[in-house]
């Protein structure tokens, strides 16, 4: 693969960031804040975002899995609160299904464990979980039949807050009612393979972009934090925490550009293991990148006024989303014919 990113998607790159630096939250209170929350999903309504993995004429993705992640890691980086790693998801079951794009923003429905998407039997979804909500009905999910899955629907209840503040969940309790969705073919094990692959690589990129935020956020505090007259940035022990975290999320960055890539590159169970195996770094290192935020901190890295948190929350939901590191550890060695 080549690394080096086009001009088109450097753009997208940096207008993604820029429209999260404007509206994104920038302190905990500001999390959630319905006028600015309405003005941030509104700009990304208009930019199409949402929409980069419909269909084009010939039934192909309107846009690779690279330009989807770039727009997936800016918004982690800024703690977009708004949805966009679910609807893309969403979409792109109709997209495979060849069923009509959505004109509501949709979310899909998971196993309780984040692990898999949820599947109906004999009409009925047992629980499951809706993650990514805002602004968001209904939930996309399969619905098993003989000849391969079907796609259907859900109505969501409203959602709790949920462990990420960024993004709410909303828990879907057994038997729930699902309504068949019109389409032209039904989902395959190739299809659900390449579709598992590119909610890993969003996954990843969320991941990624959430410790750039977590690192950026902990140098500039080390920057300005000042003990025994000097700024906390220039002790040694303080550099090592934030190189150690710099080296992490650039390894992360590594491995989820490939996972990407590899979505529309690779044959299905290819792409699978490259984005599992970028999973399974991405969530650890993830979260070991926010705690250590947390502890550049100090004692305010604690407190619920410190945004630290916010990202290690976010970290958590992403590191489970589709698949924990051990998960993800587990598809890896099937890949390879290793029983786990």
């Amino acid at each position: 693969m080549d690394v080096r990113l086009s001009l088109e998607q450097e753009a997208l790159r940096e207008s993604a960031a820029r429209l999260v630096d404007r509206l994104g939250p920038h302190a905990v209170r500001e999390v959630g804040d319905p006028e600015r929350v309405a003005k941030l999903d509104a700009a990304l309504t208009g930019s199409g975002w949402r929409e980069l993995r419909t269909a084009t004429d010939d039934a192909a993705p309107l846009a690779s899995g690279v330009e989807v992640a770039l727009v997936a890691e800016a918004l982690g980086r800024g703690l977009a609160d708004v949805s966009f790693l679910a609807p893309t998801l969403a979409g792109e079951l109709r997209r495979m299904a060849g069923a009509a794009a959505s004109a509501d923003v949709e979310t899909v429905a998971l196993t309780p464990d984040l692990a898999s998407i949820a599947v109906a039997v004999d009409g009925a979804l047992p629980d499951s979980m809706a993650i990514d909500t805002q602004g968001s009905r209904r939930a996309i999910l399969l619905v098993a039949s003989s000849e391969g899955h079907r796609l259907a629907d859900v109505v969501l209840g409203s959602p709790p807050m949920g462990v990420d503040l960024t993004r709410p969940s909303v828990a879907i309790a057994a038997p729930a009612a699902v309504n068949l969705l019109e389409a032209d073919r039904t989902i395959g094990a190739d299809d659900l393979q390449r579709w598992t692959a590119l909610g890993l690589a969003l996954a990843c990129a969320d991941l990624v972009g959430t410790m750039g935020g977590a690192v950026q956020l902990a140098t500039d505090f080390a920057s300005q934090r000042r003990q025994f007259d000097a700024t906390i940035g220039s002790f040694q022990a303080i550099q090592h925490l934030l190189a150690d975290a710099f080296v992490l999320s650039e390894g992360g960055r590594s491995v989820a550009l490939h996972a990407a890539w590899a979505v529309d590159a690779l044959s299905p169970a290819d792409a699978l293991a490259a984005a599992a195996t970028a999973k399974a770094y991405c969530a650890r290192s993830a979260r070991t990148v926010c705690e250590t935020a947390i502890q550049v901190h100090g004692g305010v890295g604690n407190t619920w006024e410190c945004l630290a948190h916010i990202y290690l929350r976010r970290a958590l939901l992403s590191g489970d989303l589709l698949g924990d590191a051990g998960v993800c550890l587990s598809r890896v060695l099937r890949h390879r014919g290793i029983e786990d």
